[in-house]
């Protein structure tokens, strides 16, 4: 292979960590979930749409939040895409257009001409940009905007579908805790380059361990939601085995988070949380059946 098609496949790939694809996959996944808590499952090209939207724009805010933290980044993640050189700040604002203008491509087509979905698509996309732009730096505050732009895939989804009902409403505030509970403790991972940009994580303001204090807080608040599915009569039987050890799992962070609130284990830690998010998605579509 030739220098020339290596440094290629090295910029291809630097383009697709800028979105951090996992997160764009659970996002777009989102959307399912929503629309499956509200009626059966049936795969039409609406679902597909709106998964491209969620993907897409999501994509995108991710791009725009490592231009905005790029030099965050060459402290805390200098491997990251944009201050390793492999992709240009210019690049990635435009890789963020891009996949901005096909989000809202897919989002007016839904149900089209109903146009409240790009509305909508506008509103979830607003905030994401006022949180890098702005709402980052004001600590909690911006860990709640990180949250509502996390569960707006839920509500849309289930627009989609029809309307939202009260399974809907449950799962996005389990959904909204957890991620809050995971923003915190990402203040921990990240908290020598938000001291040095003034960023009021509440890590920089009061401390790595009252971060994992008030993070483990947000997390079993997240698990104390969880049974209410299922006593209320929402999801079948097939919810509780993997609710159960999502929870499971949500408390074992908790543990190892408040026992070593290091840099290091605490990135062990928000990282592992990603796959008890996927198990609980999981959780609430066999719940459907």
């Amino acid at each position: 292979m030739t220098d020339a098609k290596m440094r290629e496949m090295e910029k291809v790939g630097g383009f697709l960590r800028l979105i951090r694809p996992l997160n764009c996959v659970m996002m777009g996944f989102g959307v399912i979930v929503g629309a499956s808590l509200v009626s059966s499952l049936d795969f039409s090209i609406d679902l597909l749409l709106g998964f491209i939207t969620s993907f897409t724009l999501t994509g995108a805010s991710m791009a725009i939040n490592d231009y905005y933290d790029r030099d965050i980044d060459a402290v805390n993640e200098p491997k990251r895409p944009i201050p390793s050189g492999t992709v240009t700040p210019k690049g990635a604002l435009v890789f963020a257009l891009l996949l901005s203008i096909i989000g809202f491509v897919a989002s007016a087509a839904t149900n089209f001409p109903d146009f409240s979905y790009v509305v909508a698509a506008a509103i979830a996309w607003t905030v994401s940009v006022t949180y890098v732009t702005r709402g980052k730096r004001t600590g909690l505050a911006g860990n709640f905007l990180v949250s509502t732009c996390v569960v707006i895939p839920f509500i849309y989804g289930s627009f989609v579908a029809q309307a939202p009902e009260l399974s809907v409403v449950l799962f996005s505030a389990i959904a909204f805790l957890s991620n809050t509970g995971r923003e915190i403790a990402k203040g921990i991972v990240d908290v020598e380059g938000d001291k040095a940009q003034n960023i009021h994580t509440i890590a920089v303001l009061h401390g790595e361990k009252t971060a994992a204090v008030a993070s483990s807080v947000f997390f079993l608040l997240a698990v104390a939601l969880t049974p209410l599915p299922w006593i209320l009569k929402l999801v079948s039987p097939y919810y509780l085995a993997l609710v159960i050890l999502t929870d499971a799992g949500l408390i074992w962070s908790c543990v190892s988070l408040l026992r070593d609130y290091s840099r290091e284990n605490t990135r062990k830690v928000k990282n592992l949380i990603l796959l008890w998010f996927v198990i609980g998605l999981l959780a609430f579509i066999l719940g459907t059946f």
